[in-house]
């Protein structure tokens, strides 16, 4: 009996994320001003894009039981070289689109090096990766604003390509393929489930066989990646890109993840999860702004959704401790 009492909590706390999702969004509908409406959904739709790519990707990482602290001012960094690539080194715009996710690759896989090789704890190297990328974007650029090509100029494929085509959010759609890619990387997948293992018992991991520093790396790498990519949505959202910004994009990403129901001890996650807490955070931003507070107000209020998404995630740990619990008692 109380076997089944303790699977249904777990089964309930999965309803927590989408159940929020709704009760958010009704909450503003109700409270906030013209926020229910196709113009708020799809405000809320694109500004969801580059954060989703941002929380795909550290959806891996976090799973590992690792953090990726510097993916917002490496989303930038990488957006700010593509830029410099188009606008400076003369590159055509395909070609430095091209460079930019290659950027976010490259630091990301320096960050598993950093981890794996170095054995530097992941916040530490990551803290460290996140100065370094965002001075790097400032040197490349002479700290000059980039800014990419917009509808009536030449080029202007770019925003009907990655931000909105006529009025229909196109950005929406690469947001859906890189859920598909980045749930069939972690369910279907080596990888995905390499990734589990380590973030569940490393040390059990690696003493069956597994390559534990390998899987790590790559979990950086494509969290890195991913980070590359949500930089040509970001550019494509807003244009210009500044040097020396991208603090705190981590942190809507992370909450995201783990309101989504990945656990920050590791071994736990979905990207189902995850696009919810992502479609939260895109709301709360939204909303806070429908009800007229100022983007300082945004920011407290994010500031308690991130503590308490990690009190969310202690109490799933520990429910899933009473559950095992129980279990070995049962048997």
């Amino acid at each position: 009996m109380d076997n089944q009492v303790g699977h249904k909590s777990i089964g309930w706390q999965k309803l927590l994320a989408p159940a929020a999702l709704v009760i958010l969004y009704i909450f503003f509908a109700i409270f906030g001003r013209n926020f229910f409406d196709t113009y708020t959904l799809k405000t809320i739709l694109e500004s969801s894009y580059y954060i989703g790519f941002l929380a795909f990707g550290v959806t891996f990482v976090i799973i590992t039981g690792g953090i990726d602290l510097s993916i917002g001012t490496v989303m930038m960094c990488a957006a700010i070289v593509g830029g410099v690539a188009y606008r400076t080194w003369g590159l055509p715009l395909w070609g430095a689109l091209i460079l930019v996710p290659l950027v976010g690759l490259g630091f990301g896989t320096i960050n598993g090096l950093l981890v794996t090789k170095l054995r530097l704890p992941p916040f530490i190297a990551t803290l460290g990766m996140m100065l370094i990328s965002q001075g790097f974007g400032s040197i490349v650029s002479r700290v000059q604003t980039q800014r990419y090509p917009t509808i009536g100029t030449e080029d202007e494929w770019f925003k009907n390509v990655f931000f909105r085509s006529g009025q229909f959010p196109i950005g929406v759609v690469y947001l859906i393929v890189a859920f598909l890619i980045a749930a069939f990387l972690l369910n279907k997948t080596r990888f995905g489930r390499y990734t589990f293992a380590v973030g569940s018992n490393e040390e059990a991991a690696r003493l069956s066989g597994v390559k534990v520093d390998n899987w790590k790396i790559l979990a950086y790498a494509v969290c890195g990646l991913f980070a590359g990519f949500a930089g040509i949505f970001y550019a494509g959202t807003y244009t210009t890109v500044i040097p020396g910004t991208g603090n705190g994009e981590e942190l809507n990403a992370i909450a995201g993840v783990v309101i989504g129901g990945t656990s920050m001890s590791g071994g736990a996650g979905t990207m189902v999860g995850t696009l919810i807490g992502v479609f939260i955070m895109a709301t709360l931003k939204r909303g806070l702004a429908s009800m007229g507070l100022q983007s300082h107000w945004q920011t407290f209020f994010t500031g308690f959704v991130v503590i308490a998404a990690v009190l969310l995630d202690n109490a799933r740990r520990d429910a899933a401790t009473r559950v095992r619990t129980v279990d070995k008692v049962g048997k």
